[in-house]
């Protein structure tokens, strides 16, 4: 076997002869496998190769709980849309209060494009003397508003139906529009809101999966609605799809 200059063995044993039968066995056996000798008391500890790389250990990226029955992406189900349903109840029963006196509609809502009271942009937004109009302005402002007070709370509800309704009976009154009678501004400002908040939601990552074609399919019979009712303006939709846009650019900027 060769030795080193210290006179120990710079490599392991190929084999070692047993004293009792002379036959050359394996190293790391302790008995000899061909008269049962025992050879060593205990097996030489096999020296250790190169370690094993080892491979990373994959991390599962977070994930969010399952949505619970009725919940929808990015709004909160257990929450009761209170002011939401308030803004349909006075439009409800300010059509009941002026369905008995015609002459309060006057009164109230904006029916001259020169009115000096700029204050009747807001009461301007309950009252409507068409079924078929009521409904679908209704309709949308229950579905997007209780959308936005989920998500944002009653105050950012409350305040773009009212700012975004304002905005379009105002453009009314500045480029001679009239009358200005109705919700079509106020619910197309709902909608544009929630829509711009969803649209950069998708753009961060955030993809709530929301029927869109719907939502545009509600837009355009809010757009439309001029063509069939009187009272609905033209300058009120427009103005308050603008006023909603920009009021959803910046909830979607301070609720990231």
């Amino acid at each position: 076997m060769p030795l080193s200059s210290e006179g120990v063995s710079s490599e392991p044993d190929l084999f070692v002869v047993c004293k009792n039968c002379s036959s050359e066995v394996s190293p790391y056996v302790t008995e000899c496998p061909y008269c049962g000798q025992r050879v060593r008391k205990r097996a030489p500890k096999l020296e250790r190769g190169e370690p094993v790389e080892q491979r990373p250990r994959r991390v599962r990226p977070p994930t969010l709980p399952k949505l619970r029955r009725g919940e929808m992406p990015g709004i909160a189900p257990d929450t009761r849309p209170n002011a939401t349903i308030a803004l349909v109840g006075l439009s409800l029963l300010a059509t009941l209060v002026l369905a008995a006196d015609g002459a309060l509609l006057f009164d109230f809502a904006i029916v001259d494009s020169a009115t000096d009271d700029l204050w009747r942009v807001v009461p301007t937004l309950f009252p409507h003397d068409n079924l078929g109009y009521q409904f679908v302005t209704l309709v949308a402002t229950a579905l997007f508003g209780t959308h936005l007070e989920r998500r944002f709370g009653a105050t950012a509800a409350v305040l773009t139906f009212l700012l975004a309704g304002a905005a379009g009976a105002a453009l009314s009154v500045v480029v001679g529009i009239s009358p200005a009678i109705g919700a079509n501004g106020a619910a197309l400002g709902l909608l544009c809101a929630w829509l711009v908040d969803d649209r950069r939601a998708a753009r961060r990552g955030d993809n709530r999966e929301n029927d869109l074609l719907g939502v545009y399919v509600i837009a355009a019979l809010l757009a439309l609605l001029p063509v069939a009712a009187e009272q609905a303006s033209v300058a009120a939709g427009v103005g308050g799809a603008a006023a909603g846009a920009l009021i959803g650019l910046l909830l979607s900027s301070f609720r990231r």
